[in-house]
């Protein structure tokens, strides 16, 4: 079996990290592959939705040690390319898909596993997960993009707390403040997973980038400038024959029909 998998039904492209005897942790292969997949599901038509999950008992307990155990002979620069070049890859792919994503968070998410799962757009959690952004522990920084993903989720303070501590947050607690969407128990989280995924697949599916542009945008932006762009995508949507299909099914009062669209 690979060590990363990637299927594709009912409009929605799941990411399998399939290393559970490792607990999911990624290595320079998997983070190259996961990257490519990510880049293909916005050109391809068949996806309207993206989910991640984990193997066995964890979502993804972080890079794999060999790789990142101190070497002499490795200098900073290869270091740093190691993480730009290889790791930072699935961030800067994400920040392009302008599908949405959602991660089904079935264990563990540690470190780096806990950035994969910040920088998609939803999350949801098995009753038993576990969040931890444990780099202070190991004696590093948050590598994959915690320092930027956390205060955004939770706030300043609340980020401080977790990337200093290292401490685990469970997904009851992870709910509460905001770091996931949905607790799901344990033997429902694939299933609820992926009928929430399902039923955004089954949208409008530019509508649907088009909100999804506007929400990032929005969040780097003022409101003159925020307005501006939705006054630009609400006059292209009106346009569109999805919206005119949605409109209607409004108004007749049935199921839309966006195939085809």
């Amino acid at each position: 079996m690979a060590d990363l998998e990637y299927t594709v039904e009912n409009g929605v492209g799941t990411i399998l990290l399939n290393r559970p005897e490792r607990k999911n942790a990624f290595t320079v292969e998997m983070v190259d592959e996961w990257a490519g997949v990510l880049r293909g599901a916005q050109t391809d038509g068949a996806v309207g939705a993206v989910v991640v999950t984990g193997a066995g008992d964890a979502f993804c307990s972080g890079g794999e040690l060999a790789e990142l155990t101190p070497d002499e002979e490795v200098t900073p620069y290869d270091r740093k390319t190691y993480l730009t070049e290889h790791v930072h890859g699935v961030a800067l792919a994400l920040e392009d898909l302008d599908k949405p994503v959602i991660a089904a968070v079935n264990g563990v998410a540690v470190g780096a596993g806990m950035d994969f799962a910040l920088m998609c757009d939803m999350r949801f959690a098995a009753r038993s997960a576990r969040f931890s952004e444990g780099y202070i522990k190991a004696g590093l920084v948050p590598g994959d993009g915690g320092a930027y993903y956390l205060p955004r989720l939770v706030g300043t303070a609340k980020a401080l707390e977790l990337l200093l501590t290292g401490d685990f947050v469970g997904a009851e607690e992870a709910e509460r403040i905001g770091l996931v969407n949905r607790v799901c128990e344990d033997d429902r989280l694939r299933e609820e997973t992926r009928e929430f995924a399902e039923r955004l697949a089954a949208g409008p599916p530019r509508i649907t980038r088009l909100i999804k542009r506007a929400v990032y945008q929005s969040a780097r932006s003022d409101l003159r400038t925020s307005l501006d762009l939705i006054s630009s995508h609400m006059a292209v949507v009106q346009s569109m024959p999805e919206s005119h299909e949605a409109y209607n099914a409004l108004r007749e009062r049935r199921k839309p029909d966006f195939s085809g669209r």
